[in-house]
């Protein structure tokens, strides 16, 4: 009785201190995809926290198209083995396709899941105080500008009323239960 409480407290901390990094480099991947600002507080703290294993990674895999494909490869790596872990935990059985497969769809979703949360907090903040100066607001305006602006060009001009967030939200929705969850329910049948 008492292991399953320790293996409950184990998944626990491997989930949210993987979960957590890997946010890190993701958000660094993202905030580098939108070239956001690198002297922002917020940029330097996540390059901070993340070049000790990106660095290295950096020197064998270098950047293709503009893509920082290290930090890629160290999210795919770094989701694989917190899976691996998990599974180690609960006795089960690791198995590298599945994991592969199951990884690049967590990836998908946090991606989008971090988008969802960031238009959500900017929409907000416009709301709240929408010509204050703050890092973390141009970092959002920064990373949020490449999915917003098509959406905007796309929407009639509704006397300064903004839908573009609301349509975007709506678009990653979709993508999350058309794409993502089917590739996650994929991985699932193949460790059946």
């Amino acid at each position: 009785m008492g292991g399953n409480y320790l293996g409950n407290a184990g998944q626990f901390l491997i989930e949210t201190l993987f979960g957590l990094y890997i946010l890190s480099f993701m958000l660094r991947f993202l905030f580098q995809w939108a070239r956001a600002d690198f002297y922002n507080p917020v940029s330097q703290f996540l390059v901070k926290i993340t070049n000790p294993l990106l660095v290295p990674v950096r020197r064998i895999i270098p950047g293709l198209f503009g893509i920082d494909m290290a930090a890629l490869v160290v999210m795919f790596l770094l989701g694989f083995i917190k899976l691996s872990l998990i599974m180690l935990i609960k006795g089960g059985a690791i198995l590298p396709g599945v994991f592969a497969v199951y990884t690049v769809a967590e990836l998908m979703q946090l991606v989008i899941y971090v988008f969802i949360f960031t238009i959500i907090v900017q929409a907000i903040l416009s709301w709240i105080n929408p010509q204050s100066y703050n890092p973390v607001t141009t970092l959002l305006y920064s990373l949020n500008a490449p999915l917003l602006r098509p959406a905007q060009r796309l929407l009639p001009n509704l006397g300064g009323l903004d839908l573009s967030p609301l349509v975007v939200i709506i678009v990653l929705q979709l993508l999350l239960m058309l794409l993502v969850r089917p590739l996650m329910d994929f991985a699932l049948t193949l460790s059946m």
